[in-house]
């Protein structure tokens, strides 16, 4: 089974029968893995369905098959939750497809806000890493007290709060806009003074061509004459 037997769009009312499904998975998933997560209710999922802030992964035939959410606080901070992948189609690409569509939906949405995620998972961390989100310490997420009080269904919640917030079992990793436009504008004014430099080393080579060649024919017209 490939990633092409599966489509990846944003979810609309027509997905909302497979919420419950999609919840349970999340929970039975966090259970396995022996790891905490943020639980939600079938109606909050299908309330983001509602407000076209999910993307879902279809099979072909119509079967649900992944599933992912943005949640926003003051519109500065964008958060992409609840990665989840069918176990019957893991292994074919769809949760680096998920979370690539959901981070583009989430920079249309929201082009401003600073995109993070919290996470136990070394395979979500590998693909935010190649999203381009950085390792960052949790005083740089959010501090709107509604994103914490979604850590209270969490198993670790408690050593988030012995924590003060500080430091948990998950890793925060921040995508920010702003340090990303600095970073574009770094490298095109690098290729910029690269570019230069390259175009004064062939004029200097072709100065050197030029002299070699004058040269020549001083050498060449003194032999004529002598």
């Amino acid at each position: 089974m490939e990633e092409n037997d599966f489509v990846v769009i944003p979810a609309t009312e027509k997905h909302i029968n497979y919420a419950q499904e999609i919840c349970d998975e999340m929970a039975e998933s966090a259970k396995a893995r022996g790891t905490g997560i943020a639980r939600r209710t079938a109606e909050y999922v299908a309330t983001k369905m509602l407000e076209g802030k999910a993307v879902i992964a279809v099979r072909n035939d119509g079967t649900w098959a992944g599933f992912c959410y943005i949640e926003t606080w003051d519109g500065s901070f964008v958060a992409n939750s609840g990665l989840i992948v069918s176990p019957k189609y893991r292994k074919a690409g769809l949760a680096k497809a998920i979370k690539r569509r959901v981070f583009d939906l989430s920079r249309e949405l929201y082009p401003d806000a600073k995109i993070f995620g919290l996470t136990t998972g070394l395979a979500v961390m590998k693909i935010n890493s190649e999203l381009g989100y950085e390792p960052v310490t949790y005083s740089e997420l959010t501090q709107d007290e509604n994103f914490w009080k979604g850590c209270q269904s969490c198993v670790n919640y408690d050593i988030l709060t012995m924590k003060e917030r500080k430091n948990c079992l998950c890793t925060a990793m921040l995508w920010d806009p702003e340090e990303k436009a600095k970073e574009i504008e770094h490298k095109t004014s690098l290729a910029g003074e690269k570019e230069k430099e390259e175009k004064l080393h062939e004029v200097v080579r072709k100065q050197t061509l030029l002299e070699r060649i004058e040269e020549k024919l001083r050498s060449s017209l003194k032999l004529m004459f002598a």
